[in-house]
Protein backbone atom coordinates (compact mmCIF):
# COMPACT_ATOMS: atom_id res chain seq x y z
CA UNK A 1 0.00 0.00 0.00
CA UNK A 2 1.26 3.81 -1.12
CA UNK A 3 0.03 5.39 1.80
CA UNK A 4 1.67 5.74 5.83
CA UNK A 5 0.72 7.01 9.50
CA UNK A 6 3.24 9.92 10.26
CA UNK A 7 3.15 11.13 13.89
CA UNK A 8 3.88 15.03 13.77
CA UNK A 9 5.73 16.03 16.65
CA UNK A 10 3.43 17.66 19.28
CA UNK A 11 4.82 20.31 21.69
CA UNK A 12 2.52 21.21 24.89
CA UNK A 13 2.63 22.67 28.60
CA UNK A 14 0.36 24.94 30.52
CA UNK A 15 -0.02 27.73 27.45
CA UNK A 16 -1.54 24.53 25.22
CA UNK A 17 -0.36 22.39 22.52
CA UNK A 18 1.30 22.97 19.19
CA UNK A 19 1.79 20.28 16.54
CA UNK A 20 4.78 21.16 13.75
CA UNK A 21 4.66 19.95 10.29
CA UNK A 22 7.84 20.67 8.34
CA UNK A 23 8.11 20.16 4.48
CA UNK A 24 11.13 18.86 2.24
CA UNK A 25 11.38 15.99 4.04
CA UNK A 26 11.34 16.69 7.54
CA UNK A 27 7.51 15.75 9.07
CA UNK A 28 6.12 15.73 5.34
CA UNK A 29 8.04 13.77 2.64
CA UNK A 30 7.98 16.76 0.37
CA UNK A 31 8.07 20.51 -0.10
CA UNK A 32 4.68 21.92 0.34
CA UNK A 33 3.17 23.97 -2.65
CA UNK A 34 -0.45 23.84 -2.18
CA UNK A 35 -2.08 23.80 1.28
CA UNK A 36 -6.18 23.46 1.44
CA UNK A 37 -8.56 22.05 3.88
CA UNK A 38 -12.07 20.98 4.02
CA UNK A 39 -14.68 21.57 6.60
CA UNK A 40 -18.66 21.73 6.83
CA UNK A 41 -19.08 18.75 5.53
CA UNK A 42 -21.84 16.60 6.27
CA UNK A 43 -20.93 13.20 7.75
CA UNK A 44 -22.60 11.41 4.40
CA UNK A 45 -20.93 13.00 1.79
CA UNK A 46 -17.75 11.65 0.19
CA UNK A 47 -15.18 13.89 -1.04
CA UNK A 48 -12.29 13.18 -3.22
CA UNK A 49 -12.91 10.04 -5.28
CA UNK A 50 -9.89 10.35 -7.24
CA UNK A 51 -6.35 9.40 -7.60
CA UNK A 52 -2.91 11.77 -9.01
CA UNK A 53 -0.79 11.04 -11.30
CA UNK A 54 1.59 13.41 -9.57
CA UNK A 55 0.70 14.55 -6.26
CA UNK A 56 1.14 13.55 -3.17
CA UNK A 57 -0.90 14.37 0.53
CA UNK A 58 -0.67 14.64 3.62
CA UNK A 59 -4.01 14.78 5.57
CA UNK A 60 -4.07 16.16 8.90
CA UNK A 61 -7.67 16.23 10.83
CA UNK A 62 -6.74 19.07 13.00
CA UNK A 63 -10.37 19.12 14.95
CA UNK A 64 -12.74 16.47 14.95
CA UNK A 65 -12.64 13.02 12.75
CA UNK A 66 -12.88 12.00 9.48
CA UNK A 67 -12.37 8.61 7.40
CA UNK A 68 -10.13 8.10 4.71
CA UNK A 69 -11.03 5.02 2.22
CA UNK A 70 -7.00 4.03 0.59
CA UNK A 71 -6.99 1.76 -2.39
CA UNK A 72 -3.77 0.80 -4.37
CA UNK A 73 -5.69 -0.98 -7.01
CA UNK A 74 -5.77 -3.95 -5.44
CA UNK A 75 -6.19 -3.66 -1.42
CA UNK A 76 -8.23 -1.58 0.42
CA UNK A 77 -8.25 0.35 3.76
CA UNK A 78 -9.97 2.47 5.77
CA UNK A 79 -7.77 5.01 7.86
CA UNK A 80 -9.75 7.27 10.46
CA UNK A 81 -7.68 10.45 11.24
CA UNK A 82 -9.03 10.88 14.84
CA UNK A 83 -5.76 12.72 16.32
CA UNK A 84 -4.15 16.10 15.18
CA UNK A 85 -1.04 15.39 15.31
CA UNK A 86 -1.94 12.20 12.87
CA UNK A 87 -0.74 12.90 9.27
CA UNK A 88 -1.78 9.93 6.38
CA UNK A 89 0.51 10.35 3.92
CA UNK A 90 -0.68 9.54 0.12
CA UNK A 91 1.89 8.66 -2.27
CA UNK A 92 1.22 9.39 -6.13
CA UNK A 93 -1.91 6.85 -7.65
CA UNK A 94 -3.70 6.18 -4.87
CA UNK A 95 -7.32 6.57 -4.77
CA UNK A 96 -8.64 8.38 -2.24
CA UNK A 97 -12.35 8.86 -0.22
CA UNK A 98 -12.89 11.36 2.56
CA UNK A 99 -15.65 10.77 4.75
CA UNK A 100 -17.79 10.22 8.11
CA UNK A 101 -16.93 13.32 9.05
CA UNK A 102 -17.74 14.52 12.37
CA UNK A 103 -19.84 18.30 12.81
CA UNK A 104 -16.31 19.60 13.89
CA UNK A 105 -14.26 18.15 11.31
CA UNK A 106 -11.17 20.45 9.62
CA UNK A 107 -9.40 18.18 7.10
CA UNK A 108 -6.27 20.09 6.72
CA UNK A 109 -4.26 18.81 2.91
CA UNK A 110 -0.64 18.90 2.44
CA UNK A 111 -0.12 18.66 -1.45
CA UNK A 112 3.35 18.34 -3.63
CA UNK A 113 2.37 20.04 -6.81
CA UNK A 114 0.43 22.80 -7.07
CA UNK A 115 -3.02 22.23 -8.81
CA UNK A 116 -3.76 21.06 -12.51
CA UNK A 117 -6.48 19.69 -13.14
CA UNK A 118 -4.92 16.89 -15.44
CA UNK A 119 -3.14 15.20 -13.43
CA UNK A 120 -6.67 13.83 -12.07
CA UNK A 121 -8.11 10.84 -12.27
CA UNK A 122 -11.49 10.87 -11.37
CA UNK A 123 -13.19 7.55 -12.74
CA UNK A 124 -12.66 4.55 -11.03
CA UNK A 125 -12.94 1.86 -13.76
CA UNK A 126 -10.34 4.31 -15.82
CA UNK A 127 -7.42 4.43 -12.39
CA UNK A 128 -7.77 0.82 -12.29
CA UNK A 129 -7.11 -0.10 -15.52
CA UNK A 130 -3.96 2.70 -15.89
CA UNK A 131 -2.67 1.86 -11.94
CA UNK A 132 -2.62 -2.07 -12.72
CA UNK A 133 -1.39 -1.25 -16.24
CA UNK A 134 2.08 0.03 -14.85
CA UNK A 135 2.00 -2.68 -12.10
CA UNK A 136 2.23 -5.24 -15.12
Amino acid sequence: MNYRILELKEYGDEKGNLVVAEGEGLDIPFDIKRVFYIYGSDGDIVRGQHANRKTQFVLINVAGTSKVLVDDGRKKEIIELNKPRMGLFLDTMVWKEMYDFSPDSVLLVLCSEHFDETEYIRDYDAYLQEVNHSNE
